[in-house]
């Protein structure tokens, strides 16, 4: 939850996708068309009016969670990729940075070069610009992602009559 909540999900943490909802609420998440629905993301995007029950949770009584690790790291995977691009921004940071360093060590092995010293050129300047193009392609991928969900921009509340 705390690295979905980093990466710009908002999600209440902790808690589980049984919830009591108004016919209202549910009318409002038939206009997401999106067919894999993280319902832990886009309920608090529909934007009524919420609240939270409390509840003791006791120890599992009936056998073993078939819900293992590798499911629960899938599942906040498919949250992550869900409402955040991110990890692709993040790329992009990252193919920045190595190109920015790889600059200024080539700069630097110039200078030595100039100066009669023996140079080893680093495969960073390469690995930099691979990573910056991928980032700059992610960028495009995540607006045509974000595009394609055709999530509503508002979902009105009430009609006035006049």
């Amino acid at each position: 939850y705390k690295v979905m909540k980093l990466l710009g999900v908002d999600i209440v943490y902790n808690h589980a996708d049984y919830r009591l909802m108004s016919k209202r609420a549910l009318d409002a998440l038939e206009e997401f068309e999106e067919v894999n629905l993280f319902l832990r993301g886009i309920v608090p995007l529909i934007g009524y009016k919420s609240d939270v029950v409390l509840y003791e949770r006791n120890e599992r009584f009936a056998g073993e969670s078939k819900y293992p690790l590798k499911k629960m790291l899938s599942f906040a995977f498919e949250g992550i990729t869900s409402f955040s691009v991110k990890p692709i921004k993040l790329i992009l940071d990252i193919g920045i940075i190595m190109f920015t360093t790889s600059l200024l060590f080539l700069i630097y092995f110039i200078a030595l070069w100039c100066l009669g010293k023996t140079i080893v050129v680093s495969i960073w300047m390469l690995g930099g610009i691979q990573l910056l193009c991928l980032g700059i392609i992610g960028e495009y991928i995540g607006k045509i992602y974000i595009e394609t969900k055709k999530r509503p921009k508002f979902i009105i509340d009430k009609f006035i009559k006049k």
